[in-house]
């Protein structure tokens, strides 16, 4: 199993990739919340384990736990603030090995609704203001 180097890892060292990509929300219990900025999937967010490991299946039972409980705490979140009809949840990291989930709302008649979300479409942006009242809304049900 490849794994990345955690020097060069966009979790890891907070670099430029991940701040043109997303916004923090707050530190959880085990990990991170973020707030996609490219936001096709309104309310789109992503939670990142502290630590450099490759794999949900690397975490002692506690540990997986306490991160799956961190996931479950931003989606309720995310349910509350935005009553999409469903969240897809995505953890691929096939070329970046950094345990991380994409938490994708999806909306009847919305993008994609009964099929796979995409990573980056690329086609919704929005301003300062609106992320901060979006993740001030994700907060405030957190």
């Amino acid at each position: 199993m490849i794994q990345s180097d955690p020097k060069q890892c966009l979790y890891c060292t907070n670099n430029q990739t991940l701040h043109d990509l997303m916004i923090e929300i707050c530190p959880l219990t085990v990990s991170r919340a973020f707030l996609f900025k490219e936001q096709t999937y309104r309310g789109r967010c992503l939670v990142a384990y502290n630590g450099h490991v490759n794999d949900l299946n690397e975490l002692s039972d506690e540990e997986r736990n306490a991160f799956m409980s961190d996931v479950t705490r931003v989606t309720r979140a995310m349910q509350k603030a935005f009553n999409p009809e469903k969240i897809n949840y995505g953890a691929y990291s096939d070329k970046l090995s950094h345990l991380h989930f994409h938490l994708a709302p999806k909306y009847v008649n919305g993008p994609d609704y009964g099929g796979t979300f995409q990573m980056n479409p690329g086609k919704v942006y929005l301003t300062d203001e609106e992320y901060a009242q979006m993740i001030q809304t994700i907060k405030e049900n957190l």
